[in-house]
């Protein structure tokens, strides 16, 4: 009897260990990220004296944010982990072999290829849908930061296309699927393994809206979770991060000319639709 108290305490422990480092390592990837850009954006702007807009904010966001904050992080908890968490469970007095997971990355095999085109056309039209419905529904939502300043820098959008295939993309993957889905799956089977990440995800979206209600906004965070699900589904049933990156790559990158159109053209609907993704 107390041994098997003993090992549903055990059992209980590891998963809020799980949760609780998977959940940290998501918000600490984007904040470490955060943090580094703001320290870029005053080096150059009162250390070098160099006159910075929102516009370089934005490019100096994607290099630190997506590129160090959570490719390195995700990257760097992946190599430690072996080494530091050993350390952390004895401390805490957590039992038995430590599970290992790590983040795989292949060439696409053709059955990778047709998840990318099947996930990227279903996070494409949840996300259209879902932004859709809000504008007929004139529903009070906050823009999306980069979009805001894409209106206002119209060839901004056209840095944003390439960056999202080789840096929002990947970076974001590596840290949310990669790290957070891959720790989450350590205890949890993959339907918890998946909503848990994609939850967290969206919600963290929610400090790149500017504007809006609260209801209005966290309806668009709960649309967010569905292109979410796809990028994680797809990673749990390829076990190829090279495959959800595609996938949210290729999702940003269609998004962002979407909006690049619009602005030119002076499409106020599509650019009413595309704001707050």
């Amino acid at each position: 009897m107390a041994r098997a108290a003993d090992e549903r305490q055990q059992s209980l422990l590891q998963t809020v260990v799980a949760v609780v480092s998977a959940l940290g390592i998501g918000a600490g990837g984007l904040l470490f990220g955060t943090a580094l850009t703001v320290l870029a954006f005053l080096v150059l702007q009162f250390g070098a004296g160099i006159d910075l807009t929102t516009a370089h904010l934005l490019v100096l966001g994607l290099i630190f944010v997506q590129g160090v904050g959570c490719a390195g992080v995700a990257l760097a908890y992946v190599r430690f982990r072996p080494r530091i968490a050993p350390a952390i469970r004895d401390l805490l007095g957590i039992d038995g072999p430590l599970v290992q997971f790590d983040i795989h990355a292949s060439v696409p095999s053709f059955k990778d290829v047709a998840v990318v085109v099947v996930g990227y056309f279903l996070a494409l039209a949840a996300a259209i849908g879902g932004s859709l419905l809000a504008s007929q529904l004139a529903v009070d939502t906050g823009t999306n930061s980069a979009a805001e300043v894409g209106m206002e820098n119209p060839e901004i959008i056209l840095l944003l296309i390439p960056a999202s295939l080789l840096l929002v993309g990947p970076g974001e993957e590596l840290l949310f699927r990669g790290v957070v889905q891959g720790r989450i799956r350590t205890v949890f089977n993959p339907v918890v393994g998946i909503l848990v990440p994609s939850v967290a995800f969206a919600g963290l979206h929610w400090f790149a809206l500017s504007g809006g209600s609260t209801a209005g906004n966290l309806f668009v965070v709960s649309l967010l979770v569905l292109p979410a699900l796809v990028f994680g589904v797809s990673y749990e049933y390829t076990d190829n991060i090279v495959v959800p990156s595609l996938i949210h790559g290729f999702y940003n990158a269609t998004l962002f000319t979407g909006l690049y159109f619009s602005v030119v053209y002076a499409d106020q609907t599509v650019q009413s639709a595309l704001l707050a993704l």
